[in-house]
């Protein structure tokens, strides 16, 4: 990339940047060129010499100047001039905001101890590697929250691989590290990819840029896809097993099946750096291919197809989703899946599955920064004592506990929370939305950081602070969060918009004022410097001038002692090996061993209830003009997704009097939404698909209504702690339904 980060042209100042948030995405780092007029960003472009997005750009970065300029962004700092709920607000200056926080925190510190504050944290955006540090070296608290229901996103994924391989997280071989890409020499092209409840190219995944499916594809990949809808993708897959919701481990378990019982697997492999295959090659017994057909309607012969030919192939990849983690049964289903993907040798090998170490750069100093607190106070971290397989792999609260410790007030009350880039109580990522809208009121002071006033921000904000877009600050793209860095981005500032700050000035500046001895930076690119420069060499203006750094990847690193701090060969499990069979799981009380279980509403864990809800519903999955619940502001995005959409099958929809484009009302015991409904043979009839995410900008701020927050809340239908034994997963993705035409079809009113 050319060292010029920066230049003029025909009275427009154009600025390279790699963009990740706010707006939300995921940090997948895509190259752009941000064009400035008269103070104001008015184009975005595509920049073709990023090597892995080439030029290749969303419509949500595509519309990132109607999103920057908006008119209703909060530019200023604010303090709530009525009750909560009302939609009363006055303006105050940053050191009158700083002033009145700082207090409220020490107030709260010295009379009930840190631990009644708690920062809550949101999905996918930057501020992922702040809010951690702003809680524990900031704040001075232990419980940093994310506050999903079994904590269902990425954690459990990271949970598992920590405990199974001793890794970081596990990903697609895209040649993403190499600048020469899919020229690479040491690269292989991966033969079968595997995509198990995920498609890509909407939600580009945690790092993951979703469109490398189609490079490889073009290159002569060939795709097995896993997922209960038909989607783009899947009618490009040379197989698509379309499952019922929450049937995955059962389906996995099929596939080892076969895998095992007809030698497909990979011996060498197995019997060197595998613990634990005759223990899973005896579970696996119990789980013949016909036995799983009929648990997830998937067909015998295809399960058994699909199975050969990704053992078979000479490498082959495989990418999970959020399917995994929002299941109740998802630990099992990820060991199953890495189970495969081990026993056919296809871990960190060529075209393969990539693995990085446990965390790197900004992603393990947020967690080191928990270091700042003492021992003592480290233990009233909530839910920690009750869930040791989360609270040892994450270093949060655990989710469903702090909303009962909301509710009770045991073991203490919580006084003090700091909402930090999210907005929960839409159908984003809490279970039982409506619990936690209740439960948060008791909270007395509130700090919402954010773009927009959101829902969440107008129901308990005490104080409003602007959060900058990606156009508007420096910052660093790492993918995965630091757990598999294929490269590292620099987001370099174009713009100002009125006082709007980011998360890590935002950091920086309160930690400065509460705990400056662990806050020497007098800048962003100091603390940027302190972040890169021990590692890699180079500081902040150097990665701004690079453009994009690609560390390089060496493969087969077990072999070489690269995973393990001792050096020697291995995996760095408590075996040394790939754990097929759980030492630690063992040990806190679980099946070392992947087992299938019934969701917890199903059509057979609850067949009396299934006859008055006689749906299954799935939800979640992505759409190209939004990520979870922001963009609702931006015009031409909503001309793109009007409407949240409810899938359903023409057969279905004919039986319940439904049409292309009707309202419909989906209700379970647990609570009720209102989506426009799809009619589409892309679904099974016995499944229903609802978007999540929707509140409407639009309609009234105040209380009840709070933008619409609860007409369209998927969520709602959700319930709370219905958790796996280890205290991951949740029924996000299969819960039972029934759906009915709305009496009312003049929603907007």
């Amino acid at each position: 990339m050319k060292k010029e980060w920066q230049q003029q042209e025909d009275g427009v100042y154009k600025v390279r940047t790699c963009g990740w948030s706010p707006p939300g995405d995921h940090p997948v780092g895509c190259g752009m060129h941000l064009h400035i007029k008269d103070g104001k960003l008015v184009k975005v472009e595509g920049d073709p010499e990023h090597p892995i997005t080439e030029g290749r750009l969303c419509i949500r970065c595509l519309s990132l100047p109607e999103y920057v300029n908006h008119p209703s962004r909060i530019i200023h700092p604010m303090k709530r001039a009525g009750k909560k709920g009302e939609d009363k607000w006055q303006r105050i200056s940053w050191d009158e905001a700083w002033d009145i926080i700082v207090d409220k925190i020490n107030y709260y510190k010295e009379n009930y101890g840190a631990e009644s504050i708690v920062v809550f944290g949101g999905t996918g955006r930057e501020a992922c590697l702040y809010y951690y540090p702003l809680g524990f070296a900031a704040i001075g608290t232990p419980n940093v929250c994310y506050p999903q229901s079994g904590w269902s996103c990425y954690g459990p994924r990271c949970a598992i691989t920590d405990y199974i391989l001793g890794a970081g997280y596990p990903e697609i071989d895209y040649a993403g590290y190499f600048p020469d890409r899919y020229d690479h020499e040491g690269w292989h092209l991966p033969e079968y990819i595997l995509l198990w409840g995920k498609e890509p190219l909407k939600s580009n995944p945690d790092g993951f840029f979703g469109h490398s499916i189609i490079d490889m594809m073009k290159r002569g990949s060939k795709l097995i896809m896993v997922d209960p809808r038909m989607n783009w993708l899947a009618t490009r897959a040379t197989y698509h097993l379309q499952l019922r919701p929450g049937s995955d481990t059962a389906l996995a378990l099929g596939m080892l099946n076969v895998i095992i019982n007809e030698d497909l697997y990979d011996h060498d492999f197995v019997e060197n750096w595998c613990y634990g295959f005759e223990e899973l090659s005896e579970r696996v017994q119990e789980y013949p291919t016909d036995k799983v057909a009929d648990i997830t309607w998937v067909k015998e012969e295809l399960i058994k197809e699909a199975a050969r030919a990704y053992a078979k192939a000479g490498n082959s990849t495989m990418g999970w989703g959020l399917a995994i983690d929002q299941n109740p049964n998802g630990v099992q289903l990820g060991h199953a899946l890495l189970s495969i993907v081990a026993i056919t040798g296809n871990l960190d090998v060529p075209g393969g599955v990539t693995i990085g170490p446990p965390a790197s750069l900004v992603g393990k100093w947020r967690v080191e920064t928990r270091a700042e607190l003492s021992e003592e106070l480290w233990d009233k971290r909530i839910g920690a004592k009750e869930w040791p397989a989360l609270s040892t792999a994450l270093a949060t609260t655990h989710p469903d506990e702090t909303l009962d410790t909301l509710e009770t007030g045991k073991p203490y009350k919580l006084r003090m929370g700091w909402f930090n880039s999210t907005n929960f109580i839409t159908p984003t990522c809490s279970a039982a939305p409506d619990r936690w809208y209740r439960a948060l009121k008791n909270l007395e002071f509130c700090v919402v950081q954010d773009v927009f006033m959101t829902p969440t921000a107008m129901a308990f904000a005490d104080i409003f602070l602007p959060l900058s877009s990606f156009a508007e600050h420096d910052g660093i793209v790492i993918t995965h969060y630091g757990r598999n860095s294929v490269f590292l981005g620099a987001m370099n500032k174009a713009i100002q918009v009125g006082e709007c700050k980011s998360d890590v000035e935002m950091m920086i500046e309160l930690g400065k004022r509460t705990n400056p001895k662990a806050w020497p930076f007098n800048s962003v690119e100091e603390f940027f410097d302190f972040q890169l420069k021990p590692e890699l060499g180079f500081g902040f203006a150097e990665l701004k001038e690079k453009g994009l750094y690609q560390p390089d990847y060496e493969y087969e690193k077990f072999k070489k002692g690269k995973l393990r701090a001792d050096g020697e060969p291995g995996f760095n499990t408590v075996t040394g090996l790939v754990e097929l069979c759980s030492t630690l799981f063992e040990s806190w009380g679980e099946d070392p061993l992947p087992y299938f279980k019934e969701p917890p509403y199903s059509p057979y864990s609850t067949p009396d209830l299934y006859k008055e809800f006689p749906l299954v519903l799935t939800t979640g999955a992505r759409n190209y003009a939004s990520f979870h619940s922001e963009h609702k502001h931006v015009a031409s995005l909503r001309e793109i997704a009007p409407d949240p959409i409810m899938e359903i099958h023409p057969d279905t929809a004919k039986k319940l009097g439904i049409s292309e484009g009707d309202w419909v009302v989906i209700e379970n015991p647990f609570g009720k939404a209102k989506e426009r409904a799809h009619v589409t043979p892309a679904i099974d009839p016995r499944v229903v698909h609802a978007e999540h995410g929707w509140w409407y900008p639009e309609k009234p701020a105040d209380e009840p209504s709070l933008y619409g927050v609860w007409e369209s809340n998927i969520n709602t239908l959700i319930p709370h702690k219905h958790i796996g034994k280890l205290g991951f997963g949740a029924p996000f993705k299969s819960i039972l339904c029934k759906v009915y035409k709305a009496e009312d079809q003049n929603f907007y009113k």
